[in-house]
């Protein structure tokens, strides 16, 4: 099992940049996949961005490629989202979630574990 605990959300004007964490525990992190996803009002939970549990493999979403950066570290525990030139679109719960397996997806249901979510709030 494992549980996940996102942290680093704000209000940000447009262009500025978060940086996302999710601290995770549980033998399983060390083998699985992690994700990034989000929910904006009125919408429903979208793919943003995974990573393949040895750090080298990332998938991004096309509305984020090129702006954010996912990147985990093994040895802490930690998966991370750095969002730069943000947009108010951005604004969202952003999620951290844990994968079955160590293939790289945007399917919500190949991912397994979820934390509780952290929010993101860009302002024009």
């Amino acid at each position: 099992q494992v549980q996940l605990e996102e942290s680093g959300g704000g209000s940000v004007q447009a262009g500025g940049s978060l940086r996302l964490s999710c601290a995770a525990s549980g033998h399983e992190f060390r083998n699985s996949a992690m994700g990034w996803f989000r929910r904006a009002p009125g919408k429903e939970r979208e793919f943003v961005a995974a990573i393949a549990w040895r750090g080298i493999r990332t998938l991004y979403a096309d509305s984020v490629k090129g702006r954010f950066t996912i990147s985990r570290n093994n040895a802490k525990y930690t998966l991370a989202l750095q969002m730069n030139s943000l947009e108010p679109e951005d604004t969202a719960v952003y999620y951290c979630a844990s994968s079955s397996s160590d293939r790289l997806g945007d399917d919500i249901r190949t991912y397994n574990y979820w934390g509780q979510g952290t929010q993101v709030t860009v302002s024009s």
